[in-house]
């Protein structure tokens, strides 16, 4: 196998923020929290993960498999491969675990093979893989990105977040497996509810771009998904209201949920001390704790 001169690579991944309100599978941002995978050559799977996370140590592996799909796109046969994860991103919680694991098994993978795909067929790999490309574009690209997935192809425009900005990531001590989050979805919406998204995913994206964040409490309401799953996420309501009080530009469900994303700014050092102080003193949401994550405007990088 050919390289660039190295016999082992490390890929690191953010995580990821998908839907940013009304932008249902089409927008999505990239923090400060980041998934460490190095990837060797090897004649058998070996699988481990460095942090005590249970990862799947087999060829079932997303992070393999994802891998694995740039060998067969490439027609090159593959033996196996020595990967170690150390994950940081919760898993199940909407911060884009599974996207960082399908990120670096394709980054990870044609490192190794000498860099043989440019990074839009990398995308649109990854994006097969995921079905959206709401959460592995930023993950791959870093900062606010726009995508569209059409024809088996992905179009993107990525936005740098502007460093003014900080995110309040309320992640329960529960997960919601995407599954069961898409499935509370109806099969229909009516034609108010879409019209009432395309206008707030356009503003929000007009929002980050001009840097008007006033807008984003408005722009980033939606009918589409977050009514639907909030039931979910006990205590997500409470939190929405709490996070809002406290002064949060918008508050919205991070990708499927259960966790709950606040868009603050940076320098809004009271808003995360009040949430520390306010979260354990109530029932409801009390099963929450709350990250500060910055903006990560590089994406995936690999070394």
């Amino acid at each position: 196998m050919t390289g660039r001169g190295s016999v082992m690579f490390t890929v690191s991944v953010p995580a990821t923020s998908a839907n940013v309100g009304a932008g249902f599978d089409s927008l999505g941002l990239a923090l400060s929290m980041h998934n460490v995978f190095t990837f060797e050559a090897c004649d058998t799977v070996d699988i481990t993960s460095v942090d005590g996370t249970h990862v799947p140590a087999g060829a079932n592996n997303l992070v393999y498999r994802s891998a694995r799909a740039v060998y067969d796109q490439l027609g090159i046969p593959l033996r196996g491969l020595k990967i170690t994860q150390r994950n940081d991103i919760p898993m199940a919680r909407g911060l884009g675990s599974s996207s960082a694991c399908i990120v670096a098994g394709i980054l990870g993978a044609n490192a190794l093979l000498g860099d043989k795909l440019t990074k839009r067929q990398m995308l649109t790999l990854a994006t097969a893989i995921e079905g959206h490309p709401d959460n592995v574009a930023p993950a791959m690209l870093g900062g606010f990105v726009t995508s569209v997935y059409d024809e088996g192809q992905v179009y993107t425009v990525k936005k740098n977040i502007d460093e003014q900005l900080a995110f309040a990531a309320f992640v329960p001590n529960f997960r919601l497996l995407t599954a069961k989050a898409r499935a509370a979805l109806p099969q229909m919406v009516s034609h108010k509810d879409a019209v009432y998204n395309l206008s707030r995913a356009a503003l929000a994206t007009a929002a980050f771009c001009d840097g008007d964040y006033g807008l984003l409490g408005v722009a980033t309401k939606d009918a589409l998904h977050q009514q639907y799953r909030l039931p979910l996420i006990p205590g997500g309501d409470e939190l929405f209201e709490f996070a809002l009080d406290l002064g949060a530009l918008a508050v919205y469900i991070s990708g499927a949920g259960p966790t709950i994303m606040a868009v603050v700014r940076r320098g809004d050092t009271a808003f995360f001390e009040r949430a520390k102080a306010g979260l354990p003193t109530s029932e409801k949401m009390k099963n929450f704790t709350v990250y500060r994550l910055l903006p990560d405007n590089i994406g995936a990088t690999v070394e």
